[in-house]
Order: C-alpha cells, then sequence, then structure tokens
C-alpha cells in the first residue's frame, strides 16, 4: 500500500518500492557515517549456480577487517526478517547487520540476540523544516545532474552492431517485458545482459530502475549518433584540407608561370627595347 505525503499542497503518492529505495540510499550514506566501507550493492548469493538470496549491502569495518552482509528494512523487522538476514549472512560467509526503524516484537529481539544479528535502529520519522527540505531536494537535484552529466562526458567506445541493437530495443520499450519480446530473450536473460553492459561501463551501477536504465540506452543512442556525425564532420574536414593543399599546389604553379611569363615579356620588350635603340644609332651615323 502507498504512502500518502502532502508537500506544499501538493500530493505526492510514496510506492512501498520507492520508500524501500529511499530507505536504501539513506543507510548507504549511515553506513558510511559510521565508518563501515561499501564493498558491493545487491550482492547475489549463487549456490550451484542457482541464485538462492541476496544481500542489500556488503561492507567492511576498515579497523579489525571484517565483513559484513547488511539487510535494508525501510519498516520494522520481525522475526522471519531476522532469521533471512542471518541464513543469507551465514550462506555468504558474511556478519550479519540489520539496519530498520525498529523491532516487531519481543521474539524478534530475542532471535536477534542469540545469532548474533547486530541491529542498527533508525528514527521512526525524519523531520525537517521546509526550508531545509528546500536544501535537501536542491542537493538531490544537484547530485543527480552531475550524475547524468559525468555520463554524457564520459567518452564511450564505438557501440557494436549488437550492442546497439540491444539498447535500441530497450530505449524504444516502455517495460522489460516488452524490450525482452522484442529481442526474443527471457526476462531474466535480458537482465543478465543489462547487468554486462554496467559491467562494460555502458550504463552506470546507479542506474537500477527500469525508466533510468531507458534513459541511459537512449543518452548512449544519442552519444553514439553525435559521434558519428562528428567522425563525418572531421571527415568532410580532411577532404577540405586535402583539396585546400591541392588549391595552394595549383595556386603555387599558377604563381611560378605568370612570374615566367612576366620575365618572358620583359625580356621581350627589353630586345624591342635595344633594336629600336639600335635602329636610331645607325640612322644617326648615316647621317
Amino acid at each position: 500500500m502507498a504512502d500518502i505525503l502532502e508537500v506544499r499542497g501538493v500530493i505526492l503518492t510514496i510506492s512501498a518500492k520507492a520508500r524501500w529505495r529511499s530507505s536504501e540510499r539513506i543507510v548507504e550514506k549511515l553506513l558510511d557515517e559510521l565508518g563501515y566501507r561499501v564493498l558491493d550493492a545487491h550482492y547475489r548469493i549463487i549456490i550451484d549456480g542457482l541464485e538462492v538470496g541476496e544481500i542489500d549491502f556488503v561492507v567492511e569495518d576498515p579497523s579489525t577487517g571484517e565483513r559484513y552482509g547488511v539487510e535494508v528494512k525501510s519498516g520494522r523487522v520481525s522475526i522471519a526478517g531476522v532469521r533471512q538476514a542471518y541464513v543469507n549472512c551465514m550462506l555468504a560467509g558474511l556478519k550479519p547487520i540489520i539496519v530498520c526503524k525498529g523491532v516487531a516484537d519481543d521474539n524478534a529481539r530475542i532471535l536477534a540476540e542469540k545469532l548474533g544479528v547486530k541491529i542498527i535502529q533508525l528514527s521512526d520519522w525524519f523531520l525537517v523544516e521546509s526550508e531545509e527540505l528546500e536544501v535537501l531536494m536542491r542537493e538531490v537535484m544537484e547530485s543527480l545532474l552531475e550524475q547524468y552529466f559525468t555520463y554524457l562526458l564520459t567518452p564511450m567506445p564505438r557501440l557494436r552492431a549488437d550492442l546497439e541493437k540491444f539498447l535500441r530495443a530497450i530505449a524504444e520499450s516502455q517495460s522489460p517485458t516488452e524490450a525482452a519480446t522484442k529481442l526474443g530473450l527471457r526476462p531474466d536473460e535480458l537482465s543478465k545482459r543489462i547487468g554486462e553492459l554496467k559491467s562494460l561501463g555502458l550504463i552506470p551501477s546507479w542506474a537500477r530502475k527500469y525508466s533510468t536504465i531507458r534513459r541511459i540506452a537512449e543518452l548512449n543512442l544519442l552519444k553514439t549518433k553525435i559521434l558519428d556525425e562528428l567522425n563525418k564532420l572531421l571527415e568532410s574536414m580532411n577532404v577540405l584540407k586535402e583539396e585546400l593543399n591541392l588549391l595552394r599546389r595549383r595556386l603555387d604553379v599558377i604563381e611560378r608561370t605568370v612570374n615566367v611569363i612576366e620575365e618572358t615579356i620583359k625580356m621581350k620588350e627589353l630586345k624591342e627595347l635595344a633594336q629600336r635603340m639600335g635602329v636610331e644609332e645607325a640612322g644617326r651615323g648615316s647621317q
């Protein structure tokens, strides 16, 4: 069920998924402030080639070298949540931590103590003044713009035909199911291919929602188009440069030819002048 939030007369609907994503971002900053170093996010637990679970964060305590698996709960953790976090971390060889807004009951608290599950409890409410909210929203927007601009300015390799086809299918599809159908893939195969593109740096790790991945795919195609146009422009400039060089060489030839013609004309004029002067001298002598 979605939560309803009213901000300055505007009603915003916050889905459970969006609320959990928000909790996840808050927890990531909290872990950093508590001195943990985040090593991985959405760590998949694979046994005999099968995915049996996922851990929200893998962190390390730099002072001890101990590694922990962190489970994020947007609300209060129940006894089932404690068991899940414990089992996942045991399978991954990590110590368990749960970050939540409290413990559901005494049973969950006692089980966590018995199993050695560390619980970090967040406040139930984050209260800010309207001015503080404006500052926070501005910081979020600046961070978001920085991420996109950094990605836009990052050089990218020329896309292979298969990668361009894959990105185009995502950019032109409203949902992962539609994209998978266009590419003839199963949804899990599509997810795996997206993971491969993240490892290649074609999709940034912070792009998690499909709508964000779709925008990144559109940006990739736009960057490719711009790169192709720039390459065409450079080729045209190189052709123009060659034509200019050829024109310069032809102008040099014309200039040398003109100089030869001018010299020839001068020599002819001097010769004619000398002949006239010779005739005049001969005439005066005969007188």
